[in-house]
């Protein structure tokens, strides 16, 4: 009788850990686009650090990997943000979003970016901001 108890806790216990699964940013993300986000430390605090490879550019330079620094907040479902300083270009990026569990339990990146590009005056302003969206999944 005492077997049985154990093995039905057991069996509860696998239960409810598989369905409250929660999104964990640390890893590999590739985005709809190509480019790898990697999330190398996340702490509980609410902070992570990590790399970002685009895979596309406006400028002629070559493209090099540029590190990135973000937050987030917590959760099951986390919401998050962080910015890239491009490494071989004058701009930079900040992306915002949430991690998100698919039908299938997958973990899946939902992200707004805005892209800020250095221009030489004020008149030329209005160009410098381009905004845009990504989504990212994890890399196996």
């Amino acid at each position: 009788m005492k077997a049985y108890g154990v093995s039905a806790s057991a069996l509860l216990c696998l239960c409810v850990c598989a369905a409250t699964k929660e999104c964990n940013l640390q890893g590999q993300w590739r985005n709809n686009l190509g480019s790898n986000l990697t999330v190398n430390s996340v702490t509980k605090g609410g902070r992570f650090t990590g790399a970002y490879m685009t895979a596309v550019s406006s400028v002629d330079a070559k493209i090099v990997e540029s590190a990135l620094t973000g937050f987030w907040k917590p959760s099951e479902q986390p919401i998050f943000g962080f910015a890239v300083k491009w490494a071989f270009s004058d701009s930079l990026t900040v992306w915002a979003g949430q991690c998100f569990l698919n039908d299938q339990k997958e973990e899946i990146l939902h992200t707004t970016w805005l892209l800020r590009s250095k221009q030489d005056n004020e008149q030329d302003n209005w160009k410098a901001t381009r905004i845009g969206v990504d989504v990212f999944t994890r890399l196996k």
